[in-house]
């Protein structure tokens, strides 16, 4: 069971063709780093005061359970394009936790992060806070055969 609350977080996104769409998704963890973990998917929240880190500086364990938020998007129509992205806001009030939003589609990498930076935006709204901060990341790929792309946020801890 996941008991530490996280105190690192990490941006990562990767692409892969396979040969079914679980073994391109399987690819696609591995090119974002986080492909000998398993993940948690967790709703979206950043708590507070974690540092950005590269995954690489997570040393996550192999067959930990992670947490991350992420959006994926898998096809198996030769010639399509499919991308997804992630994106995160904190406010001013350091107390606070920062929100991280996912979104995947039919489509190319600079219209999945525009919608969900204006997500994030608008979840932030609706909490009635203010934006300090807003960052994202989006992948895209133009599928061969059967293709998949990830992105997400990864959430980890130091090591006690």
């Amino acid at each position: 069971m996941i008991t530490q609350t996280p105190t690192l977080h990490a941006f990562v996104s990767g692409r892969s063709e396979g040969f079914t769409p679980l073994n391109a998704f399987d690819g696609a963890l591995l090119d974002a780093g986080v492909g000998n973990t398993n993940l948690v998917k967790m709703s979206s929240i950043v708590p507070p005061a974690t540092r950005e880190v590269a995954v690489a500086d997570m040393r996550l364990p192999p067959g930990a359970l992670v947490p991350i938020a992420y959006a994926a998007m898998e096809s198996d129509i030769p010639g399509s394009m499919i991308c997804a992205a992630v994106a995160a806001a904190w406010t001013h009030d350091p107390a606070k936790p920062g929100l991280i939003m996912e979104y995947h589609s039919h489509g190319h990498r600079e219209d999945a992060e525009r919608v969900v930076r204006r997500m994030a935006e608008e979840g932030m709204k609706m909490r009635g806070w203010e934006i300090r901060e807003l960052k994202s990341l989006a992948v895209d790929m133009q599928v061969e055969k059967i293709g998949c792309v990830f992105a997400a946020v990864v959430l980890w801890h130091h090591e006690a």
